[in-house]
């Protein structure tokens, strides 16, 4: 009972800040991490816990941040000035944030090019909309969406198709003649041999 409650209190010392070093707590304690080794803190801290969010988490985020400064500046120069113009900004942040963690979430599952006109209609719609903004007409703001998500969509097949070993349908490789194949198959096909 009483080494329980001397555990606890070392545990409660730490907890508020100070130290006990008398039953068993060390001053650097909250500098070591579960296995006993340093962990930095600070700056490099920060760098270390950035380095390990995933970028399908990070770039989506990080684009949607910048879409939503963007459309900031787009409404300001439409005349919209304060706080409109910082709820357009905060809302097209979160939904394009949404949608591209989405599309960066089932990435993996997708095809090649289900994948890049993902990425190109995200993109497409999103420039559209925000064109639109500037006081254009619908068809104006619908065809220059419409151009800029073709030429994403190109642009990521290209990337997706020349950067990827392993896709979810198998690994990028040219497709076997038909005479290369029935050869194939009938040498997965032959007895084997007993002894």
């Amino acid at each position: 009972m009483d080494q329980h409650a001397h555990r606890h209190g070392a545990r409660a010392a730490r907890s508020h800040g100070t130290v006990d070093v008398e039953h068993g707590a060390t001053a650097n304690a909250r500098a070591r991490g579960p296995q006993g080794a340093s962990r930095p803190t600070g700056m490099a801290g920060m760098a270390a816990r950035a380095q390990r969010i995933p970028p399908t988490v990070s770039l989506p985020i990080i684009t949607a941040l910048a879409f939503g400064c963007f459309t900031i500046f787009r409404t300001h120069t439409d005349g919209t000035k304060g706080g409109p113009a910082m709820l357009y900004g905060l809302a097209a942040a979160v939904v394009s944030g949404a949608l591209g963690l989405l599309v960066a979430h089932f990435q993996s599952s997708m095809i090649t090019e289900t994948r890049a006109l993902a990425y190109g209609a995200l993109f497409g719609g999103a420039l559209g909309w925000v064109y639109s903004l500037g006081g254009e007409t619908i068809l104006k703001s619908s065809a220059f969406g419409f151009t800029m998500g073709a030429v994403m969509f190109v642009v990521a097949l290209y990337i997706f198709r020349t950067h990827r070993v392993r896709e979810p349908h198998g690994r990028h490789r040219p497709h076997p003649h038909k005479h290369d194949r029935s050869h194939r198959d009938r040498s997965h096909h032959l007895p084997v041999a007993t002894h």
